[in-house]
């Protein structure tokens, strides 16, 4: 069978691959009738397709989702992954002589003002091994679980706004006169504690029983508030903020979760930026 060019009958054409022009080919796509050549073939139900129309179809397919609206992925969780390695990557540079990691990322209330990136630097730097190596394994215990029920860029918000949420709280809660202006803060612990906050909403939006994760995040308040060197303020403002974003995100109507979780992170970072401001202008 041939084909013939336009306004030339008569003229034999040899059919030819749209994707490999220089590979004749006389099997044609049971969509679209364009010849496809053996690379560009792909199985069908009948005959077969080539990729082209095979990507077309693939991508009107809707991404299936998880009960709350995050897209479903296999694998593990790449986010958690990426926010642990980076944490560990920058307490080494902690560790290096001369180049003044923590100094110059630090947050404390005297700085934010001049430097605001250090309202969330802070929450990737950590005081000590031990203080790094608690923080990762919570963070990679409930992130492991929240960042595929929420999709990967709720989680990122909620982890980020959280960290930020921690150091507003403990800008909010410092005496502009008091030596608490002037003392560093450093670690992961507020947005982690966003994330406990989080799973808590989302077992007690299904039901299930949060008993567990209640009993750790008042532990972990009562040692903020027992033990010296630790920002209990920055604990509560990562969980009041987390609580917060987790909720609308949770609870918002299934037809409207983006515009709802999109909403929702703009305005409080809206309002974090709001209460910083009205801080400084008032200190």
């Amino acid at each position: 069978m041939t084909e013939q060019a336009p306004g030339l009958t008569g003229t034999p054409q040899v059919p030819v691959c749209p994707r490999h022009p220089d590979r004749v080919s006389y099997v044609r796509c049971q969509r679209c009738g364009r010849p496809a050549c053996p690379e560009c073939q792909r199985p069908a139900a009948v005959g077969i397709q080539c990729v082209d129309c095979v990507n077309e179809a693939r991508a009107r397919v809707p991404a299936p989702r998880t009960v709350l609206g995050g897209r479903a992925r296999a694998g593990r969780p790449v986010v958690t992954i990426t926010i642990i390695a980076m944490c560990v990557v920058i307490y080494l540079a902690q560790r290096v002589p001369g180049l003044m990691v923590a100094h110059s990322f630090i947050f404390m209330p005297a700085l934010g003002d001049q430097q605001p990136y250090r309202f969330l630097t802070s929450a990737f730097l950590h005081g000590g091994t031990l203080h790094l190596a608690l923080n990762m394994y919570a963070l990679w215990v409930v992130g492991s679980v929240l960042e595929p029920a929420l999709g990967r860029w709720r989680f990122i918000s909620l982890y980020l706004l959280s960290a930020i949420g921690g150091s507003v709280a403990v800008l909010l809660l410092a005496d502009p006169a008091g030596v608490s202006w002037s003392t560093p803060v450093v670690g992961a612990s507020g947005a982690v504690f966003g994330l406990f906050s989080a799973i808590f909403i989302v077992l007690r939006r299904f039901g299930r029983d949060a008993t567990q994760i209640l009993v750790l995040i008042v532990l972990n308040f009562v040692i903020g508030f027992v033990f010296a060197g630790i920002s209990w303020q920055s604990h509560l403002g990562g969980a009041i903020t987390g609580a917060v974003l987790a909720a609308a995100y949770v609870y918002a109507p299934r037809r409207q979760r983006t515009l709802v979780g999109v909403s929702a992170t703009a305005g409080l970072a809206l309002l974090l930026i709001l209460l910083t401001v009205m801080r400084y202008a008032s200190a």
